[in-house]
């Protein structure tokens, strides 16, 4: 498939409306999962740490499978995986409102609505691409904001429903308004070119025929005779020699010589197939011997280890509160009278805010995007181990519209792994980090629940929070401050596969 030029508006400007929509509706319900948390909470009675697994197999599902979604965005297109993986997650919330315990709920919530949000993320990231060069952040900072504003209406959404047509009512009308993402699969039209001269062979497509397998029908050896024999009777005829006995021996030789002819030519292909299996299998082991030699090269890089630390203890740490907040306001005896908006839908909302706020920063040049993220990381910690000290609404209001906005650094993200490891090595690293992101979200609202079932309470659990972000940060801290000019000098020295940060002014 040859693809045109990027237009950077056009149609790629519908592909921006139906990608936040679509995000929009994926996201919205497991971001806002915190008050269905309660709901489920009161109806199996199960423990918070059991509970809490739901929303963070949700959540951390879909970073899990970043690899394999890439895999299958790549190999069938943005289209028909956003049309399928609509279906996921339309079919994986009805499922759960038929939920009978919940285990049921980790595998129609968690893994089915989790791996469905994976896939249309990566959808619609990759069309998103596709359609836009110069104006490429711009477009994804648009549809990235999808599911900041999804969590910030779904929130009070989910909770009328849920007051209106009880739990099952809600999860089976969210899940028919997830539907709708698959009009904004059909409008996702790839961007390729019909009048393009056809796309220059493979690899593959370049090996000679003799080392694939034979296809077509060969001439049986009775075909054979009969073409020999018809010609040399032709030959006979011509010179009027007719010889009988001469016929019946030739006959024979022509078989004889036929079947040796055979015989040789299929050896020949087996042998020549199975040499070339062999080439593939040893190019593919090579493939995958340089993947974890580069994956080895990357962590050998001391901001990159520390980052994968960093992100791994802030999603532990960070995610627990847009989850578990509504339950820590009722915990903390707070009149539901008091309650002018749900504080997930501050988060919500102020994630957007934060977003669009840091990647704009990040765009200065004076603005160090690796000491900007340390920044919202240091401060992420510090507002955690403020909850335990919040007894009113406004206060825990302030502290969640505060967690929202720092929450807002992975649009900087990027940008700080982009400087990390260079441009080349972006792809395998982003995906390396978004898998410990995912582990992360996974094990983040688990261990708080957890920490309350042991205390029954969630300072310590905050603390605990808020303490794995501030390490995560620090070390962080410690990898990029070292004096950066000799970090500099140090890179040439270097192998080339080696990378280290350089800070520079317009960094």
């Amino acid at each position: 498939m040859v693809f045109q030029k990027p237009p950077d508006g056009g149609w790629g400007w519908v592909i921006v409306v139906v990608s936040f929509i679509t995000q929009f509706l994926c996201y919205g319900s497991p971001l806002a999962v915190g008050v269905l948390y309660l709901e489920w909470l009161d109806t199996f009675g199960e423990g918070k740490g059991k509970t809490a697994w739901v929303g963070s197999l949700a959540n951390g599902i879909g970073l899990l499978a970043s690899p394999v979604c890439s895999i299958c965005v790549s190999s069938f297109g943005a289209r028909p995986v956003t049309i399928f993986s609509g279906f996921m997650v339309a079919g994986g919330l009805m499922m759960s409102s038929f939920a009978p315990n919940i285990y049921f709920l980790y595998i129609s919530y968690g893994i089915i609505v989790g791996l469905g949000c994976g896939l249309l993320y990566t959808a619609t990231v990759t069309i998103t691409c596709h359609y836009f060069d110069k104006r490429r952040g711009l477009a994804l900072g648009l549809i990235s904001t999808g599911s900041s504003v999804g969590l910030f209406i779904y929130a009070a959404l989910q909770r009328e429903l849920i007051d209106l047509y009880g739990l099952d009512g809600c999860l089976l009308i969210v899940g028919a308004l997830s539907l709708n993402i698959l009009a904004c699969g059909s409008l996702m039209r790839p961007l390729e070119s019909s009048d393009s001269p056809p796309p220059e062979k493979t690899c593959v497509d370049k090996v000679p025929d003799q080392y694939f397998v034979y296809h077509e029908k060969e001439k049986t050896v009775e075909e054979n005779i009969s073409i020999l024999e018809k010609g040399y009777v032709d030959e006979k005829c011509a010179n009027n020699m007719p010889d009988y006995k001469q016929d019946s021996i030739l006959n024979k030789n022509v078989l004889s010589s036929i079947n040796v002819n055979e015989k040789d030519t299929y050896k020949k292909k087996v042998v020549e197939q199975t040499n070339f299996c062999k080439q593939l299998a040893k190019r593919k082991w090579q493939l995958y011997l340089n993947y974890w030699e580069e994956t080895v090269v990357l962590f050998k890089n001391k901001v990159f280890s520390a980052l994968f630390v960093a992100i791994l203890l802030f999603d532990i740490g960070g995610f627990p509160p847009s989850l578990l907040m509504e339950d820590v306001a009722r915990s903390a005896h707070i009149n539901e009278d008091d309650y002018r908006m749900p504080l997930i839908s501050i988060i919500g909302i102020m994630t957007a805010v934060g977003k669009l706020t840091l990647g704009i920063l990040a765009d200065f040049k004076w603005v160090n995007t690796l000491y900007l993220y340390v920044t919202t990381l240091l401060m992420t910690g510090v507002a955690l181990f403020a909850i335990p000290f919040a007894k009113s609404y406004l206060t825990l209001a302030m502290l969640s519209g505060t967690l929202g906005f720092l929450t807002g650094n992975w649009s900087i993200f990027p940008y700080v792994t982009t400087k990390t490891v260079g441009i080349e090595k972006l792809t395998h690293a982003y995906g390396i980090l978004m898998f410990f992101a995912g582990l992360g979200n996974s094990l983040g609202p688990p261990i708080v629940g957890w920490f309350y079932d042991w205390t029954q309470e969630y300072n310590t659990a905050f603390y605990f929070s808020g303490f794995c972000v501030l390490l995560g940060g620090f070390l962080l801290l410690l990898a990029a401050l070292p004096c950066w000019n000799a970090c500099t000098n140090q890179s040439s020295k270097l192998p080339p596969n080696a990378y280290s940060y350089k800070v520079a002014s317009s960094a």
